[in-house]
């Protein structure tokens, strides 16, 4: 019976007939202990360079994008931030040309009009100092940089307050993850991460402004969001600053909503709870 690769001789080939079809995913690299070793996963194996081109100079450029499906999700923060295993996903969710410096989220990258262009030429390219996309993986810092010339993009395009809202809320959270990952051996550790959560307070509370303007003005979806998941965000927000009638009045729509899907209203109640105790707490205080 002839082989799976017989026939490979008329291409000088034919030592390559008898190979094993599965001989390479049999064998597994063991340790010491005769167990098998696990391969190590880093932050570069999520990753790809994906070509874009400017709508701002027409330039083409590379930049390290995350692989579709690569990174496993490992659960998320009360405000709805991803935690993923391995990789923080937020660090790549920015594209940036590197010869004018226009930025912006991967989602709104391509949509800029003329009057926008002509804004980010005259106050953004024109004094912009071209980078180097050299980098494997990206360091918190590096991504933070990325995030605030978005920000300034986004002011100088004179986009929509849920895009610039957006902005700052995930640049809040990169920030969290930035104090996560310090490194706690650091002498100014404490430091660092009181800078970080100064910082990442200081994006929410604009992220709220933001919000809670575009919920005036905009049509939903915002950024892609849903209206019960809009509310919830500034919700837990506000609750963040005490801001508790606001926080109230959303999460009772959320509840009263047709429209929030089942495990939204779940988070809603979970959140209503906490309200409730934050705001008796705060009654003893007084007393």
């Amino acid at each position: 019976m002839a082989g799976l690769l017989s026939g490979l001789e008329q291409f000088g080939l034919s030592n390559l007939e008898n190979m094993d079809l599965y001989e390479a995913s049999k064998k597994e690299e063991k340790g010491p202990d005769g167990k098998p070793v696990q391969a190590t996963v880093q932050e570069q194996d999520f990753l790809f360079d994906k070509s874009f081109t400017c709508p701002i100079c027409d330039k083409e450029f590379k930049a390290r994008t995350v692989k579709i499906g690569k990174a496993k999700l490992a659960g998320s923060d009360l405000d709805l931030r991803p935690r993923y295993e391995q990789i923080d996903l937020l660090k790549y969710d920015i594209i940036m040309c590197p010869s004018c410096g226009y930025a912006a989220l991967s989602r709104f990258f391509k949509f800029v009009t003329s009057p926008q262009a002509k804004n980010i030429k005259k106050t953004i390219s024109a004094t912009f100092k071209p980078q180097k996309e050299t980098k494997e993986i990206y360091t918190y810092d590096e991504a933070l940089e990325r995030y605030k010339l978005t920000l300034a993009n986004a002011i100088v395009k004179q986009t929509r307050s849920s895009e610039k809202a957006y902005i700052c809320l995930k640049t809040a959270w990169l920030l969290r993850g930035k104090a996560e990952h310090l490194d706690k051996n650091l002498p100014d550790y404490e430091e660092q991460k009181k800078l970080c959560e100064d910082e990442e307070n200081e994006f929410l509370r604009n992220a709220l402004e933001g919000f809670l303007a575009a919920r005036q003005t905009e049509s939903f979806p915002m950024c892609g969001m849903d209206e019960p998941t809009v509310d919830y965000l500034i919700a837990v927000t506000a609750m963040r600053f005490e801001q508790y009638d606001v926080s109230s009045r959303l999460i009772t729509g959320i509840l009263q909503s047709p429209t929030a899907n089942p495990r939204m209203k779940d988070k809603a109640r979970d959140i209503k709870e906490m309200l409730m105790k934050k705001i008796k707490e705060k009654n003893a205080t007084r007393k």
